[in-house]
């Protein structure tokens, strides 16, 4: 009986749950998709230049009510 449950617990104490570090590694470009995220980042681009356009002309408007 001891012959069986020393290498049982053995090979239970060497498993470990958990798994090994993946290395991080960079995005693959995918030609399928490429086109479709180029368009985002720049609409996001656009966006905030629009967003920035806005603020410069309230605040604008503010200073002119102001006066």
């Amino acid at each position: 009986m001891k012959w069986t449950l020393i290498p049982l617990a053995l090979i239970l104490t060497a498993c470990d749950p958990t798994p090994p570090p993946q290395p991080e590694t960079e995005r693959e470009p995918n030609p399928v998709f490429e086109t479709q995220i180029q368009a985002m980042e720049k609409a996001r681009a656009v966006e905030k230049q629009m967003q920035e356009t806005a603020e410069a002309q309230r605040r604008q408007m503010d200073e002119a009510a102001q006066q």
